[in-house]
């Protein structure tokens, strides 16, 4: 899943259970709009996904596992506290039974529900 910076989704992918969401960043990275950072968390820790993102014209704000040699100090901090906002889309997409316990088993369904969380999330909530 990839979210703007207000959270809201932009893109997703459906991936079986047993893939790593690293596989599937190639994709989402080059589906994303012009932006001047793209803030991932350790899991996307890999050369290849930061080469995207500086071919993409971007600046990667992922932190270097704790075994890397290069280290994390031309990190920005403060940005990567916003890589919360993809988790609180998670939480947010959850809140619907059907997507938490996956109760469709074909991918094509799954991804239409997913779909139409998505697109509720991007209506206005105006509760006067």
């Amino acid at each position: 899943l990839s979210v703007d910076s207000y959270g809201l989704p932009i893109n997703f992918e459906i991936t079986g259970g047993e893939i790593h969401d690293s596989k599937m960043a190639a994709q989402l990275i080059e589906a994303l709009p012009p932006t001047s950072y793209i803030v991932c968390d350790k899991g996307y820790d890999s050369e290849e996904i930061r080469n995207r993102v500086i071919n993409k014209a971007s600046t990667p704000v992922i932190p270097r596992k704790r075994n890397s040699k290069i280290g994390n100090s031309d990190m920005d901090w403060a940005l990567y506290k916003h890589r919360h906002l993809v988790e609180n889309a998670f939480a947010r997409l959850k809140n619907y039974r059907g997507i938490a316990t996956r109760f469709d088993k074909l991918k094509r369904n799954f991804e239409s529900v997913v779909a139409l969380g998505c697109a509720i999330m991007w209506l206005p909530m105006n509760i006067d």
